[in-house]
């Protein structure tokens, strides 16, 4: 994409967002109180935890419900990597701790490059295991975290509101130097959705304990991330039918794990399994293409690297496109 103006000019001189209102922050669904729950500090244990499952159980439908969108964003998050671009994730406080922890899975379970698809939380390492709440109404710092994204990189923001400065800072800049953007909140209102090429728009509504956010809004962000980050590799071909094709066999337990996927997936002894993963320098990847097409790893390496790593298409390159699955 190509570098974009500032579609907001407030907050552009170099100070950060304005704080809003006192009164304002009641218009946030997040914010408002939970008529379900006016009662919980008076329940017994039990009815306290059925009123918070209770209202945990709506957001699955809530995440749903955004799934067109979601879509587009994986779509997007697609063309930046398949054009050798990066996925930014954008968040503070709770949003940015999941995001954190999405990024980092990605590498062990489907051998991306770690700096292929990046976490930044708002206050750094030192706010990932103690709260930084200034952190995040820093519109500067927002701006700063994403002065390394590029055109033809994706910049994804999480917020519940939909409008913390920190993110906004973020979304503004990836926009000016040209990378397509993604807003994931709990707001169908969001303020920040005029940044994003896309807005994610997870309505888990009011939380038992008003304001909590890293309840339900927090389970929606996990549960977009997590399927956002999994169609990705899906959709860029890291995996195999169901299978962790991508897993990185760095220590004993997953290469069990590599061996295991191997034999579902070729129908072979594990023995066989564990001997092809081995020639193959532990790269799962190889390994399968190599068990399936019944080639050696230099040419299954070979084909795997024509084809953007993407096992299906190797298969298909060297003919062996319809093995056991």
């Amino acid at each position: 994409m190509t570098p974009r103006p500032d579609a907001d000019a407030a907050g552009s001189d170099g100070g950060t967002a304005a704080s809003p209102a006192p009164l304002e922050i009641v218009r946030v669904p997040t914010e408002r109180r939970n008529q379900g729950t006016y009662d919980i500090d008076r329940l017994p244990t039990l009815e306290v935890l059925r009123r918070i499952s209770a209202e945990d159980a709506t957001v699955p439908g809530a995440v749903a419900a955004a799934l067109p969108d979601l879509a587009r964003a994986v779509d997007l998050g697609v063309e930046a990597l398949r054009g050798g671009g990066r996925v930014h994730y954008f968040g503070a406080g709770t949003p940015g701790r999941i995001a954190t922890m999405d990024a980092a899975e990605l590498p062990p379970t489907f051998g991306t490059d770690p700096g292929a698809v990046l976490a930044h939380h708002a206050g750094g390492a030192a706010a990932l295991g103690r709260a930084s709440e200034g952190a995040e109404d820093d519109e500067r710092l927002g701006r700063s975290d994403a002065a390394e994204v590029g055109a033809g990189d994706l910049a994804v923001g999480l917020t519940a509101s939909g409008r913390t400065p920190y993110v906004a800072g973020a979304l503004r800049t990836a926009r000016r130097a040209g990378a397509a953007t993604v807003l994931v909140s709990a707001n169908p209102q969001a303020p920040l959705a005029g940044d994003a090429d896309v807005h994610v728009a997870v309505d888990t509504g009011p939380e038992v304990i008003a304001g909590s956010t890293r309840m339900k809004a927090g389970t929606a962000q996990k549960l977009v991330l997590n399927a956002f980050s999994t169609a990705l590799m899906v959709r860029l071909g890291r995996t195999y039918s169901n299978l962790m094709a991508g897993v990185d066999a760095t220590n004993a337990k997953l290469r069990g794990r590599a061996v295991t996927i191997l034999a579902e997936a070729s129908g072979t002894d594990e023995d066989s399994c564990a001997a092809a993963l081995a020639r193959a320098g532990g790269d799962t990847r190889v390994a399968l293409v190599s068990l399936l097409a019944g080639v050696d790893a230099a040419r299954a390496a070979a084909e795997l690297a024509a084809c953007g790593g993407r096992v299906r298409a190797a298969l298909d390159r060297i003919g062996a496109g319809a093995g056991p699955q």
